[in-house]
């Protein structure tokens, strides 16, 4: 049966946040509520046989399944969001196919030791949402806590899983959530101030922490995310641009991922807090505490920007609040790394520790093209195409126009674009990934992060874009109110999600989707996948008109300098001082290239002497980002039997971080893992076996290890 707790609640002026404690008490001193945190909204699933803090009760069987009806899909319940939201964010970060691992590898029916239990992988325990914020109510940073019901306070540990990409608090369940929870360890959740919010400016509806949707004045303090924009400016910004909506992530003014480490931070505070509420000794005004840093293993973890975030925090731990680190495929950004190299095998890579939107806005220009240099063998190639069969070959000529390509035939134009993306760092391993990844990501993550470093409201439609729901054609129309209802379930927080898409304002002939758009500048006009919004997204990383080589000015200058001091930001240090740490990432990786962040990250904590002591990279052939697309079918055929699931490599990263903080095993040496494709054909790939994924090495051959010496990294083929 389901137990509803009471809900804590209270408000603090604005005053008492100006210096938020990322500390926690000692053992025996009176367990303070962070002032950071708002009102607290707990549940206890006591009986997991109904519902469940790791599958929302659905299991094993049912998370594999179709995800579950609403029973009024305009107006879905609190608990039925949470269940789909488990169902849609498991899903979306690993291959749930049975030959692709699932139930095998892992799954709820693997314990924590690697063994099949055979039954649905339920587990009971309370759960304890909240929101972070300032006292303005304008950042609601959600953190939630599980805490499985076989917690030991003997042995108490407590595992971050801060969301990966732009999702919700639910983001990082599948991953390193599962892993603690069967650990018995306390599991310290955040959407790191981004997470997944819809502010529809037309209706003016809102989310609340717990998905159901209001009107923004209903809300109010309490919505997940309202755009700064007043009654009188949206009705305008309606007016002129009719059927948008903005997402946090790109549209809070707030840059989220500058306090990525920060909110990872507090999410391990909030989660001491529940702990000492719940097994703290009474107290003269309350409980009393008997957790604290000395008794309770804290490891911070993550995958993608998660994994960022738990090294982000890592570094910014002052109060040694994490024992250990242990993260795959970081999306991480160090600065200052122009004095060091990286050589694999024999070839000297020759750019490394770009940040993201730089390096995202280089894919953005040539993703397309390039992606006809290696045709119909890349994965998903022809979905590229829908709708816009011919964008790819307009959008090299286009690049060819304005002088960002030499060669004048189609197939020499892509073969030098895609040269283009490899001596920028890509590897060429994530050759065939170009044309999936351009439709699914590139595009989206260089509008987000546009609007996000330079802190730009929904209404600067920055670059010419905007967000909204749009018909076969690319026009745009009126949100869809059943998908709009269940958004919170469904939503990755960034277009293309539950119907929102990328709309190019200024295409000729009217704003459309971003695939179908028409660059104002093409001559003669072709629908080019609006590369003049792309060449503008460039001119902002590099402050300058890169077809004419002149600076910006006025408007475009101040942008650019907004967008620059935003990455300047989020640059990190790679001082780690000696938290033990273990980084794994595969080498196909297209979205997040090894060399602009997991290489340059190691590289630059080796050559400063910050922790390299404690630091190990591991390194993972034929593994890329997308565990989620592994299973192939009709829009991902290819990926199944060309790449392994790097979530594999997360459990042995967390397993041996456990091991060596808890039993002092060795850390392994930094390595090249060579994992095996499970090969086969598109939709026919044999099962997943252990030649596969052969483990991390105790002991690796001298030909795997990964080296540093003289500011130069070595990485073996």
């Amino acid at each position: 049966m389901k137990r509803l707790l009471p809900v804590f609640v209270a408000a603090f002026a604005a005053s008492a946040f100006a210096h938020q404690d990322l500390d926690v008490g000692n053992a025996r001193t009176p367990n303070e509520k962070p002032r950071f945190v708002g009102a607290i909204h707990s549940t206890c699933y006591e009986e997991a046989d109904s519902d469940d803090l790791l599958t929302a009760g659905l299991g094993k069987t049912g998370l594999q399944g179709a995800a579950p009806a609403f029973g009024n899909p305009l107006a879905p319940t609190a608990a039925e969001l949470r269940r789909n939201a488990i169902h849609t964010n498991y899903r979306a970060v690993l291959d749930i196919t049975t030959a692709g691992g699932y139930g095998s590898f892992y799954g709820p029916n693997i314990d924590k030791d690697g063994n099949d239990t055979r039954g649905e992988g339920k587990v009971a325990g309370c759960e304890h949402l909240a929101f972070a914020d300032n006292g303005s109510g304008r950042e609601n940073v959600t953190l939630m806590v599980q805490i499985p019901a076989s917690f030991d306070p003997d042995r108490a540990c407590i595992v971050t899983a801060t969301s990966s990409g732009s999702r919700g608090i639910y983001g990082a369940i599948g991953a390193s959530g599962e892993w603690g929870l069967k650990r018995g360890c306390a599991v310290a959740y955040t959407d790191k101030g981004n997470g997944n919010g819809l502010h529809d400016l037309m209706t003016d509806a809102v989310g609340l922490i717990d998905g159901t949707r209001v009107a923004a004045d209903a809300a109010g303090a309490a919505s997940h995310f309202t755009a700064k924009l007043s009654d009188s400016e949206r009705a305008v910004f309606n007016v002129a641009f009719p059927n948008r909506v903005a997402f946090k992530h790109a549209h809070s003014q707030r840059n989220p991922e500058a306090d990525w480490g920060k909110h990872t931070l507090q999410a391990i505070v909030f989660a001491f807090y529940m702990l000492n509420e719940q097994y703290g000794t009474p107290g003269h005004k309350g409980k009393r505490i008997v957790l604290d840093r000395k008794n309770t293993l804290v490891i911070a973890s993550g995958i993608s920007n998660g994994g960022g975030a738990a090294l982000a925090a890592a570094e910014q731990d002052r109060h040694n609040l994490i024992d250990g680190v242990a993260v795959t495929e970081p999306q991480i950004q160090p600065g200052d790394t122009h004095r060091l190299s990286v050589m694999q095998g024999s070839t000297l890579v020759q750019t490394i520790g770009r940040p993201l939107y730089d390096y995202f806005t280089w894919a953005n220009l040539y993703q397309p093209c390039a992606a006809l240099a290696v045709g119909a063998d890349a994965p998903a190639f022809a979905f590229l195409f829908i709708p816009n069969a011919s964008g790819a070959a307009a959008r090299c000529a286009g690049l060819r126009a304005k002088g960002l390509l030499t060669r004048d035939a189609l197939p020499e134009q892509a073969a030098e674009a895609l040269a283009k993306l490899r001596a920028y760092g890509w590897q060429p391993d994530s050759d065939l990934l170009h044309a999936s990844h351009y439709r699914f990501a590139t595009n989206a993550i260089a509008v987000t992060y546009s609007n996000s470093y330079g802190r730009f409201s929904v209404a600067d439609n920055v670059c010419g874009f905007s967000m909204a729901n749009t018909d076969p054609a690319g026009s745009v129309v009126a949100q869809n109110p059943l998908a709009q209802a269940g958004i919170f379930a469904t939503g990755n927080g960034v277009p293309p999600t539950t119907g929102v898409n990328l709309v190019y304002n200024d295409s000729v002939g009217g704003a459309r989707l971003d695939l179908l758009a028409i660059s104002p500048s093409s001559n003669p006009p072709a629908a080019d996948f609006a590369l003049d919004g792309a060449i503008c997204h460039r001119n902002l990383v590099e402050g300058r008109d890169i077809v004419s080589g002149t600076p910006l000015s006025g408007a475009m200058r101040e942008a650019s300098r907004r967008v620059r001091e935003g990455i300047r930001a989020v640059l990190v240090d790679a001082e780690l001082k000696k938290t033990p740490t273990i980084i794994v990432h595969g080498r196909s990786d297209a979205l997040v290239p090894v060399n602009h962040a997991s290489r340059a990250y190691y590289a630059k904590a080796q050559a400063d002497g910050h922790g390299a002591r404690h630091l190990r990279y591991v390194e993972v052939t034929n593994a890329q980002h997308f565990d989620a697309f592994l299973p192939g079918g009709p829009v991902f055929a290819g990926y199944e039997n060309r790449y392994v699931p790097l979530h594999v490599y997360l459990i042995s990263a967390l397993d041996w971080m456990y091991d060596h903080l808890k039993r002092d095993k060795p850390l392994p040496p930094s390595q090249v893992v060579h994992a095996v494709p499970r090969g086969g054909v598109p939709g026919a790939a044999p099962p997943l076996t252990g030649a596969n994924v052969p483990p991390i090495q105790a002991h690796p051959d001298r030909d795997d290890l990964i080296t540093f010496r003289r500011s130069t990294l070595f990485v073996p083929d």
